[in-house]
């Protein structure tokens, strides 16, 4: 098998790896961290290096680092805000509480040893030191915008997607639920609200289309045409091919343009992949159906995918998180809140069953 050869997996009871054996792939078992919250993995294309956050509720956010692919970890420093800053809610009075970290990302490949962390609530944290410490982005945080951002499926705003450009690591866009889409081009000093054509019908007609209290649900990017990317919204798919300076909705999706997954081809900025559900207050596949959608052409038409996948009824509901493709941009890998893990290594036309008794699956990621 060609293409990236370890998919990690973060659950709620711990994080998984995978690997290609025989005519598929392999489960490792025991999980590393047996009982604990993953909420966000990474695997860091500059090092080879692992980074795990932990939300261990009552003992709070913990990171680890491996070098070694899983056989030993470091424990890191944790993300803190500041005393002084205070959290949204009634008054502003309280104090902003780490909650998780809810996705990671690696720096540029010029710098080495820079991560990135988007937390709930809504902060932007940076590290210099592979994840030793780190330091709250204030001029993101310090944005009088905040005030109008909400919760989505948590109490508070959550920053859950962090797309560094390739070409220019100080330029950085990311996604805030709900609180729009900004972009930093001076490596976080400043910051500009790029959510223009995104709507939201949950808020008054005279309002959706109000950029700073946009609910984007995941944000990417194509590695190898960055002023391309996608997101999957509360209302339904947009794509900006000017760097998101403009979104384009896409409402040619079917079953569904709503979900929380999105993947798009690292090589083929017309190739992305969905799976759709029923909105609001269901969140179900459609009809109990599950599919992955794609399209190769844009948006204007896609597939629904559903070869090796469980026959209705199937209630299978993908995190944003739990949806990823490899570097080959063929081999692709699902995991579902019910604990089913499929992985598909022609694209999404045919998909295996990895395993159907996982705990909830809360992201996916290869190496």
């Amino acid at each position: 098998m060609d293409g990236d050869d370890t998919l990690l997996i973060g659950t709620r009871k711990g994080l998984f790896t995978a690997r290609p054996g025989g005519a598929g792939w392999r489960l490792d078992v025991p999980p590393r961290f047996l009982g604990e919250p993953v909420s966000a993995v990474l695997a860091d294309p500059r090092d080879g290096s692992w980074t795990v956050a932990l939300r261990l509720g009552h003992f709070g956010v913990k990171l680890h680092r491996s070098t070694d692919r899983g056989a030993t970890w470091q424990a890191l420093g944790e993300p803190a805000f500041p005393p002084a800053a205070e959290g949204q809610g009634e008054g502003e009075a309280k104090a902003a509480t780490l909650d998780q970290v809810w996705c990671l990302a690696a720096g540029g490949a010029d710098e080495p040893g820079v991560l990135w962390a988007g937390c709930i609530p809504a902060g932007l944290f940076r590290s210099a030191d592979h994840g030793a410490t780190w330091q709250l982005v204030s001029a993101l945080w310090d944005r009088p915008e905040r005030r109008e951002w909400m919760g989505g499926g948590y109490d508070d705003a959550g920053l859950h997607s962090i797309c560094v450009d390739p070409r220019d690591a100080r330029h950085l866009t990311v996604a805030i639920s709900c609180g729009g889409i900004w972009q930093s081009r001076d490596g976080g000093a400043s910051w500009d609200l790029t959510a223009q054509g995104l709507r939201a019908d949950y808020l008054p007609p005279e309002l959706a289309g109000a950029q700073n209290t946009q609910d984007p649900h995941r944000m990417v990017v194509c590695a190898a045409a960055p002023d391309v990317l996608w997101v999957q919204h509360h209302n339904g798919i947009f794509r900006s091919t000017d760097g998101a300076r403009q979104w384009l909705e896409i409402d040619t999706a079917q079953p569904s343009c709503f979900g929380f997954a999105v993947a798009v081809h690292p090589q083929d900025a017309d190739t992305a992949w969905f799976v759709p559900a029923v909105k609001d207050q269901y969140r179900v596949p459609v009809d109990g159906r599950l599919v992955v959608t794609r399209t190769r052409d844009g948006g204007r038409s896609f597939t629904a995918l559903d070869t090796g996948l469980p026959p209705p009824p199937a209630y299978d509901l993908v995190y944003r998180h739990a949806l990823a493709v490899d570097g080959s941009g063929e081999r692709l890998a699902f995991g579902s809140t019910t604990g089913g893990l499929w992985t598909s290594d022609d694209g999404g036309d045919r998909w295996s069953c990895l395993s159907a008794h996982l705990p909830p699956v809360h992201c996916v990621s290869f190496t």
